[in-house]
């Protein structure tokens, strides 16, 4: 196999090492932390691991986060000023706190990144993993990210979904560092290293510097075996005879090992020969697989189970703290991952034997995986919004609700079943056959509003400008039903602004409220907003009529002939609303002035 970058070796003998950690790069394999929270890196307690243990990276993903952020005081001071910025979501909030722990933890790893020539030295952080069905998405992601971090020895995060594959290649080929997560099959494994090494052969083409990008495959482990082992479980309670059972039982606790033991072989099969010696002698790193989900599920199994049984050359083993500390203790370090491969052969050829199919479980695995982290993702921001209301109490009345317990369970169910199957993108994509397959899609112009209104903006601000400079006091938006409801939730959020028009909203025809309004309004310091789906809604054509008679209603009305070209464009902006018929025609809505 040709590496030309330095990889951990096996020089050393690992008998001079007291500490089991330490031995493990005497085997080839490099030893990362599945963890992170602020007080590991301010209280040089990661720079410690990195000197005693010899640590070499980091990984990080929601559910990390989200008991790193709950389950401390570390980032109270942090969340207290950051709720109070306005541009900011809890999503938000949370990446600028995570992105700081990112960056501050690259920087104490660097030395590493140096010394093992871009080999280890790595910190992980992950994509929204509401993306994990989106590709454009997830690429988009995923080098704001690289981008905003700012590090050369961060990897973004990916999940090997079908839809994540595609932008694995892409990002790589734009040399952006990739931790592939959430692999289970050999098959799926298989696709990602094909990934990775045509994106190195695209960077080639585009003369990039292949030493320079550096990809892991994270192939989760223990999650088999729990989800394995309940099958064979459930098999045993119904076999037939002793001999039976006893072929059952023997493989429990067996299977993932001997998954991940093949799957070695397959990355050793797949980084040699003269394909990737072409990219080797250009720089280009191996893919290392990355044993993921390591801790020790069962009780009845030994705690470090999963790793003393996968050590060998040119591998990562990433564990989280509980199973880090253990083997520190009492782990027993052995060159294991290329042992028994014939016992690792027949444990697959058993498992279907005896009818329990490995695609369908690693598929399942797969799907349950993208829902977990979308749930801690979920809680994480529900955190992140508690201790933001808890900090500065919004301006905007929270509303809550109550459902039954069944319904309840039912709307958490759809929902994270638009989150995880794809629905969101088909609903963006405008697709009727989520509903009956008819017209639907003709009703989703209200999709592309907010994109329609950023283009606007500098028209809309130079209208803002003009209307300030015309000295109008009032604004009252003449419309009804769904043409004035958002003006008036626009106006209750933000309320009156400084030097600009108090805005007023007429959707009533009723006299006593027409006069109302003209009560409270200078008519020649006024301007008039007439919004109308349609342009033929038969009330605020009535308001219109009587403005221009006189009272609501008086030569106030500024006529287009009259107004400077960019108040002419504020008489005349179009606006945009929802409409049954079409796209087109949810864009006919105007304002007449």
């Amino acid at each position: 196999m040709s590496i030309s970058a330095k990889p951990t070796t096996k020089s050393d003998d690992p008998r001079q090492y007291s500490n089991p950690l330490k031995a493990l790069i005497a085997y080839g394999q490099s030893v990362w932390l599945d963890y992170i929270r602020r007080s590991l890196i301010t209280t040089g307690e990661l720079a410690r691991l990195m000197e005693q243990d010899g640590l070499r990276g980091v990984t990080s993903n929601p559910a990390i986060f989200e008991k790193a952020i709950t389950g401390s005081s570390d980032y109270t001071q942090a969340l207290q000023e950051l709720v109070k910025r306005k541009d900011l979501d809890a999503k938000g909030i949370f990446e600028q706190l995570a992105i700081k722990d990112i960056q501050d933890a690259t920087n104490v790893l660097r030395p590493v990144y140096d010394e093992t020539r871009r080999r280890d030295g790595y910190v992980s952080l992950e994509v929204s993993p509401y993306l994990a069905h989106k590709t454009q998405e997830t690429l988009e992601e995923a080098r704001r990210l690289w981008k905003t971090v700012g590090r050369e020895n961060v990897m973004i995060k990916v999940p090997g979904t079908p839809e994540g594959i595609p932008a694995i290649r892409q990002l790589i080929s734009e040399g952006i560092n990739i931790n592939v997560t959430l692999l289970f099959a050999q098959e799926v494994y298989e696709r990602v290293a094909e990934a990775y090494i045509a994106g190195l052969e695209d960077l080639a083409k585009g003369g990039g510097d292949l030493s320079r990008v550096a990809s892991v495959a994270s192939f989760f482990v223990s999650r088999i075996d729990s989800l394995i082992d309940s099958q064979l479980a459930d098999r045993i309670k119904t076999a037939k005879t002793p001999a039976e059972q006893g072929v059952l039982r023997g493989l429990q606790g067996k299977v993932a090992i001997a998954n991940a033991k093949l799957t070695y072989q397959r990355y050793k099969e797949i980084f040699s020969g003269p394909r990737w010696a072409a990219l080797a002698s250009r720089g280009g790193q191996t893919q290392r697989v990355l044993w993921a989900s390591t801790s020790t599920k069962n009780p009845a199994y030994r705690d470090v189970l999963y790793v003393e049984e996968l050590i060998g050359p040119d591998t990562v083993d990433t564990i989280p703290p509980a199973t880090y500390d253990a083997f520190r203790d009492h782990g027993k370090p052995r060159a294991s991952l290329e042992e028994d491969l014939e016992g690792a052969h027949d444990t697959m050829e058993t498992l279907g034997k005896v009818g329990i199919s490995m695609k369908e479980a690693t598929d399942k695995l797969t799907e349950d995986g993208v829902k977990l982290f979308a749930e801690a993702f979920d809680k994480l921001l529900q955190a992140v919004e508690k201790h933001g209301a808890q900090s500065a109490p919004s301006a905007i009345n929270n509303l809550t609700y109550r459902l039954p317990d069944p319904l309840a369970q039912a709307v958490k169910d759809a929902l994270a079943d638009w989150k995880t199957s794809g629905k969101v993108k088909r609903l963006w994509a405008r697709d009727a056959s989520l509903w009956t397959n008819s017209d639907e899609s003709a009703w989703l112009g209200w999709l592309g509003i907010t994109d329609d209104q950023i283009s606007r903006q500098d028209q809309f601000g130079k209208i803002a400008q003009d209307v300030r400079a015309a000295g109008f006091t009032h604004a009252v938006l003449l419309g009804m039903g769904g043409s004035s409801l958002c003006v008036e939730v626009l106006k209750l959020t933000y309320g009156k602004i400084q030097g600009y028009p108090e805005m007023l909203v007429l959707d009533s025809t009723d006299p006593a409220q027409i006069r109302d309004v003209e009560s409270r309004i200078d008519l020649a310091k006024t301007l008039f907003i007439v919004s109308s789906k349609s342009g033929s809604t038969l009330e605020p054509n009535m308001l219109l009529a009587r403005r221009r008679q006189g009272s609501i209603s008086s030569p106030s009305l500024i006529p287009a002939r009259k107004c400077s070209r960019s108040r002419k464009a504020a008489a005349s902006a179009t606006f945009s609303s929802a409409s049954p018929a079409s796209e087109g025609a949810i864009r006919r809505s105007r304002i007449s002035g």
